[in-house]
């Protein structure tokens, strides 16, 4: 389930689609309310702000710029950036991911960063990125949301709007790199209602479970078994051939077939496996958890960020740069981001805007209202009192100890970090890892909440 906006241009509706469906609220509507859509549209003429004049004077007062200049500054990347020669998440995120990439269910986490650099050379590079510069960037298939926006971030190709986390969720991470299938995948998922990006990890794992033999393919309905293994891997052929595998899937459970009863999640279903199968099932789920049945796949970038104990999370309500915090400032740098964007949503602004939207808005609510400090004493206000409700659970998975730790080690061994508390996360991390996760939660969970405390 998922909020759908998409522009209607000469009474026909767009495939420009834009979607906020993390976390599957759409099912509970329908589950619980009967519910299955909502739709509306139409034309309302608002008496809005329209004087470019007096926002050109904030931004020129700012940055001595006028709007228009600083924004097409800040949007480079989701438009087009000619340091990479492409644009938007899909190509700035693949050209620029080189050895932090995620493959084959998070496996490449293992992999040595010689490995990592060949796969993202061969695999993406050479193919998966070389489709889309050739066939949306080169092209100019490039849209927006409706807004007369400069940043012109929904990258096209026919039908298909080709974003990072999506195409990175059900392309490489399931053992796709190859456009014509992971637009089939991506298509499918999105028709069938998915969260992009927690399907595709969900897809991902069964994948492993069938590729380790922990699942068969009559337990889950499927014709075959995955490929798997970068070695030898055809970018064509086995990417077309995972998909089909994964598309299956999602027949699967979509009609509830073989033993793939998704009514409770898929966090309690990996649950239900580890207790009646083997408990390697749900070690190389990655996932965060929340209260009792809660879950949701991480947004896809190898941080610890992305498995943090946030109140809210699979938005970017944590940190995800790629530098190396302690795990108790990590927290605050979450707690810190949460108000950030929280900033933004509530003020109505896209986040591709936020390098200059999150130091003008609350300039812009005084100069309009003269509301600064109520403005932004609301804002701690909220993510405290959302705070007050966070229920999130330590990490259930090894996978995503393995994950925190993999993140840690290339830092040191191949960024050639050499801080005094990375090497001591390092140590602790290589003579009990259990302890050492436990330890590394905790100190994140510390931070925040030390962070987002009204008083």
């Amino acid at each position: 389930g998922a909020l759908c906006s998409a522009p209607v241009k000469d009474g026909t509706l767009s495939w420009v689609d834009t979607w906020a469906g993390r976390g599957g609220f759409g099912s509970k509507l329908f589950r619980e309310h009967g519910i299955a859509a909502i739709i509306y549209g139409g034309t309302y003429i608002d008496e809005d702000f329209r004087d470019r004049k007096v926002a050109d004077e904030w931004f020129i007062d700012k940055y001595s710029k006028k709007l228009a200049a600083k924004d097409l500054e800040a949007t480079t990347k989701y438009r087009f950036d000619p340091q990479f020669n492409t644009g938007g998440t899909f190509g700035v995120n693949f050209a620029t991911i080189g050895g932090r990439l995620l493959a084959f269910n998070y496996r490449s986490i293992y992999m040595t960063e010689e490995q990592r650099v060949a796969i993202h050379q061969k695999l993406i590079v050479d193919h998966y990125l070389k489709q889309f510069n050739e066939e949306t960037i080169a092209t100019k298939s490039m849209k927006t949301c409706g807004e007369p926006c400069t940043a012109v971030c929904k990258k096209m190709r026919d039908i298909y709007k080709k974003d990072y986390e999506p195409y990175q969720a059900m392309g490489p991470l399931c053992g796709v790199f190859d456009q014509r299938a992971a637009e089939m995948l991506v298509h499918k998922a999105d028709m069938y209602g998915f969260d992009a990006i927690s399907v595709g990890g969900v897809l991902s794992w069964l994948l492993e479970c069938l590729d380790r033999k922990l699942l068969t393919p009559k337990e889950v309905c499927v014709d075959h078994l995955p490929v798997f293994s970068h070695a030898s891997f055809s970018a064509e052929t086995d990417s077309k051939h995972n998909a089909e595998i994964a598309s299956q899937l999602l027949d699967g459970i979509i009609h509830k077939k073989g033993i793939l009863d998704f009514t409770e999640g898929a966090r309690k279903f990996a649950r239900k496996l580890a207790r009646e199968k083997s408990k390697d099932i749900i070690d190389c789920f990655v996932y965060n958890a929340n209260a009792r049945k809660g879950w949701i796949v991480p947004n896809q970038y190898w941080v610890p960020g992305v498995l943090s104990p946030m109140p809210i999370m699979g938005k970017y309500y944590m940190y995800y740069g790629y530098d190396f915090l302690p795990p108790r400032e990590l927290g605050r740098k979450n707690a810190h981001r949460m108000i950030k964007e929280l900033m933004i949503d509530n003020a109505g602004f896209c986040r591709f805007h936020r390098l200059w939207a999150e130091d003008m808005i609350p300039e812009i609510i005084n100069s309009l209202y003269g509301m600064h400090k109520e403005f932004l004493t609301n804002l701690d206000m909220t993510a405290s009192r959302i705070n007050s409700r966070n229920v999130a659970i330590y990490w259930e998975s090894t996978r995503n100890i393995d994950f925190v730790k993999a993140y840690l080690k290339r830092l040191h061994e191949v960024e050639k970090v050499n801080d005094k508390e990375l090497l001591h996360w390092i140590s602790q991390f290589e003579q009990n890892p259990q302890e050492a996760a436990y330890n590394y939660w905790f100190e994140i969970a510390k931070g925040v909440h030390e962070s987002l405390r009204e008083f």
